[in-house]
């Protein structure tokens, strides 16, 4: 194995958020808003979620790297090899975790659903730009 590449790892942290940005914005950001029980039209309320969100974005970011540190361990030293790397540990441990944490809630199944596939299909993307990154540059 090759030594870290602590720069593919920032890149890949400030990948995340930007996916996250439009991910949760304007590709999911209405129905997403509906899951969180926030209406378009609730401005005060649009307001206090993100003021809420605000120091959340730099815990995530600070997990993020953690995972990505994590990951690289396990990436190969190819495109290929990095993103197989990053779908099986997408596969054996994300989707698993995400679908128990969206199936275990009160929502209404159609609602849990949605939140399952926003949640599960925005770790996916990441875990496929994290394992092509870190696959070309470690």
């Amino acid at each position: 194995m090759m030594g870290i590449n602590y720069w593919a790892i920032l890149v890949c942290g400030v990948l995340a958020m930007v996916l996250g940005a439009v991910w949760y914005g304007p590709i999911f950001g209405k129905k997403w808003m509906q899951i969180c029980g926030v209406t378009e039209a609730d401005l005060a309320k649009r307001k206090e979620m993100q003021k809420r969100a605000m120091p959340l974005y730099f815990i995530q970011f600070a997990l993020t790297l953690g995972q990505l540190f994590i990951l690289a361990h396990l990436t190969g030293t190819t495109a290929a090899s990095g993103v197989l790397s990053a779908l099986l540990v997408w596969a054996g441990f994300v989707l698993p975790t995400t679908a128990a944490a969206c199936m275990w809630t009160n929502e209404p199944r159609r609602m849990a659903w949605a939140r399952f596939l926003i949640q599960s299909g925005y770790q996916l993307a990441c875990f496929l730009v994290f394992g092509m990154v870190l696959g070309l540059w470690i």
